[in-house]
């Protein structure tokens, strides 16, 4: 596994200090032995996992760590954009698909200008999303049934309509597939 760079190293480090004397005190605890002992230990691990959940409880679950990986490959360019107000998407017939699973390798661009700016073309999450995105991922790794997203259907791409980072964190936890509410657009 590859060395941290010293500035997450300095991070990480910055991040874990309120912890360093509770984790201290529980060794101390044990080995003074007895009620006061145990009453330090336990008390020396109550605070700590307070703390820990004070600095961000998702932080301890990955999903801090899933969105700045996913940030930090994030290569230039923007998600392909589908205009449905405007031009012949605006016009075409429409056919709804009802629920569907469809491949996420098949979704390639968003009906939405604004996220077609924001994610890339791998749904790589924006910064500003950083909130939002790890709410998810957390709840994703707990097993929690996410909504179906909505999609368009153009042949045989998707365009996300509404879902996007539900579509981000599936591929950041590797799925293939992503249940979706599809309307077909015929061309």
């Amino acid at each position: 596994m590859p060395a941290l760079p010293a500035a997450d190293r300095l991070e990480t480090a910055r991040r874990l200090r309120p912890l360093l004397v509770p984790a201290l005190l529980v060794p101390v605890g044990v080995v003074l032995g007895g009620v006061p002992g145990f009453l330090l230990a336990f008390t020396a691990g109550a605070v700590a996992v307070d703390r820990a959940l004070d600095l961000g409880g998702t932080k301890l679950l990955g999903a801090e760590d899933a969105f700045t990986r996913a940030r930090r490959r994030r290569p230039a360019g923007d998600l392909a954009y589908l205009a449905d107000d405007a031009g012949w998407a605006a016009v075409a017939p429409r056919r709804r698909l009802g629920v569907q699973t469809i491949a996420i390798d098949s979704i390639g661009g968003s009906a939405d200008r604004r996220k077609a700016e924001a994610f890339d073309r791998s749904f790589r999450p924006p910064d500003w999303s950083r909130g939002r995105w790890t709410q998810m991922y957390h709840a994703a790794r707990r097993g929690i049934e996410m909504p179906p997203i909505s999609v368009y259907r153009v042949g045989e791409s998707h365009f996300v309509r509404d879902g996007h980072h539900r579509v981000s964190v599936a591929r950041a936890l590797g799925a293939e597939a992503i249940e979706a509410h599809v309307v077909e657009l015929a061309r």
